[in-house]
């Protein structure tokens, strides 16, 4: 029987390096004809603004270069807000999950309430964590702080435990019924089998909680007490309308979002390599 051959489409589709050169390439492509409508002010003309409100991408670099230091020192705090949250809220979420997986009687009712947090704006939360720390220390910086990181923290709490509770229950049966047969303890369960398990379900969870934080660190400097970080000045701009050093800190948050997802995408590649889920 003769095999019809494969169209070169379709040979191009199913390319396991072409597959992975268009996931890379065509955001940048698509990232490098926004620039150009941007710089060419056909965006402009699109939203019948100008250059003030939506500066153009040449001037909001310029800003970013002439201001470098001071921009790095706000970007700094943001970064350390955001991954002090970010550590705190996943490791605590995790523990969650680990105690609804062991107990799941209250566990069920436990995730419930966490996955509620979700639903609380972080507009709304900010300013009562602003409130509450305010005894914590005299230091306003300090206070500041614990705040903003308080607000991250719970907010990358709920994708946490809800994604590792998945990844400790969700097992394969022949696998629960091998380490049944080998009358394997909980603990050697645990460590050998769920926690395993539970891994890819953890980088799951990150790819949530990495752009979270940073939005929830930029947000919370909205309302924090002590004047500094990209949030802080991204406010303060707008409000005396200096619209393009406001775009240019709005620019340094994105760019601090992109990195850290693609060093979490880097670690999930090193430490799963070719593990996936499977759905």
């Amino acid at each position: 029987m003769i095999k019809k051959r494969k169209s070169l489409w379709r040979r191009l589709k199913e390319n396991k390096a072409v597959q992975t050169l268009s996931t890379i390439l065509l955001p940048v492509l698509f990232g490098v004809l926004i620039i150009a409508l941007w710089q060419g002010q056909i965006l402009h003309k699109i939203f019948n603004t100008d250059i003030n409100t939506l500066p153009l991408p040449s001037r909001i670099c310029r800003i970013i270069l002439d201001n470098l230091p001071s921009i790095g020192e706000n970007a700094l705090y943001t970064i350390i807000v955001a991954l002090a949250g970010l550590i705190i809220g996943s490791i605590i979420g995790y523990l969650i999950a680990v105690f609804a997986s062991l107990f799941r009687k209250w566990g069920a009712g436990g995730l419930t309430i966490v996955g509620a947090f979700n639903a609380i704006p972080i507009v709304a939360l900010a300013p009562v964590m602003s409130n509450w720390t305010k005894d914590v220390s005299s230091d306003p910086n300090f206070r500041s702080m614990v705040a903003k990181t308080l607000v991250v923290m719970i907010v990358c709490i709920a994708s946490m435990s809800i994604n590792a509770f998945r990844g400790l229950t969700e097992l394969k049966p022949f696998a629960l019924d091998l380490m049944s047969s080998y009358a394997a303890k909980k603990r050697t369960v645990f460590f050998k089998l769920r926690l395993p398990n539970s891994i890819p379900y953890v980088f799951t969870a990150l790819r949530v909680s990495v752009p979270i934080s940073i939005i929830s660190a930029v947000v919370s400097e909205y309302f924090a007490e002590y004047i500094v970080g990209v949030g802080r000045e991204i406010r303060e701009n707008i409000v005396l309308g200096q619209y393009p050093t406001a775009w240019a800190y709005i620019v340094v948050a994105c760019l601090i979002g992109i990195a850290m997802y693609g060093l979490l995408m880097a670690v999930e590649a090193i430490v799963l390599k070719n593990r996936r889920i499977k759905n």
